[in-house]
């Protein structure tokens, strides 16, 4: 039992931990400075360049950074520990809607689909937003419709991944956004 941590033990017994370690904090750290820039990129879009690009290269570099991370990084992270194809997918939404989803430690398969979603949103959104930066198109305004459909899309996701959060955490009981503060969630 020495290798037990104290809190883990009562009365000589080893007790199971109230909460285990999910998402490290490379993960919660880009996963909230997406949001932050997000949202600042998306309010100073058309008013504020300079602060609407930094924020824009800032999330290509963190997009970047992550989907290295979902092959080097810890196991939770790795995109082998979530991304599953369109079938589990689908069938997890069934049995969601139905109230009958299994419970997952980490993201469960529509959540994984929904990082993959968002992820490819942003690199494509950042992308375009490079291009109309270093005018490679010169003025065009093909490509600003282009970015700026791509920013309302990121939106969307971002709306259905919240609902989709709201979601798991009731038929879960548990509290999600906290998890993705703190990176621990109960064991079982």
């Amino acid at each position: 039992m020495a290798d037990v941590p104290a809190r883990m033990i009562e009365a000589g017994r080893i007790m199971r931990p109230a909460e285990v370690a999910v998402w490290d904090p490379f993960v919660r750290v880009f996963h909230w400075s997406v949001v932050a820039l997000f949202v600042l990129a998306f309010v100073t879009g058309d008013d504020l360049e300079a602060i609407h690009t930094a924020a824009g290269f800032a999330i290509a570099g963190l997009v970047a950074l992550r989907i290295a991370w979902g092959f080097v990084g810890s196991k939770p992270a790795r995109f082998t520990s979530f991304v599953r194809g369109p079938r589990k997918v689908a069938a997890h939404l069934v049995a969601t809607i139905r109230l009958r989803a299994k419970r997952h430690l980490g993201h469960n398969p529509a959540g994984g689909a929904m990082v993959v979603a968002l992820l490819a949103a942003l690199a494509a959104t950042t992308a375009s937003g490079i291009a109309l930066y270093a005018g490679w198109f010169g003025k065009a305004h093909w490509l600003e419709e282009v970015h700026e459909a791509l920013a309302n899309l990121t939106l969307v996701l971002a709306a259905i991944h919240v609902v989709g959060v709201i979601a798991a955490s009731v038929l879960h009981r548990e509290n999600l956004v906290r998890a993705m503060m703190t990176g621990r969630k109960r064991p079982e």
